[in-house]
């Protein structure tokens, strides 16, 4: 089995298992998921939630 397949069945699997997952977190675009990931690791969704708006209004791209 190849990697990208061993993937596929892990996700089909967790699909299966959690089939109305939501993320609780708030983003638009994969770079926003990834910051709020990282904040909410040290705090809640929700008040990570709270704090992206405006964070993500003033830095726009990774480079900002």
């Amino acid at each position: 089995m190849t990697k990208e397949e061993k993937v596929k069945e892990i996700i089909k699997r967790l699909r299966k298992i959690y089939p109305h997952a939501k993320i609780a977190l708030d983003f638009q675009d994969p770079l926003q998921l990834l910051i709020a990931t990282i904040m909410a690791a040290q705090t809640t969704d929700k008040l990570v939630n709270t704090l992206t708006p405006a964070l993500f209004e003033k830095y726009k791209t990774a480079k900002d």
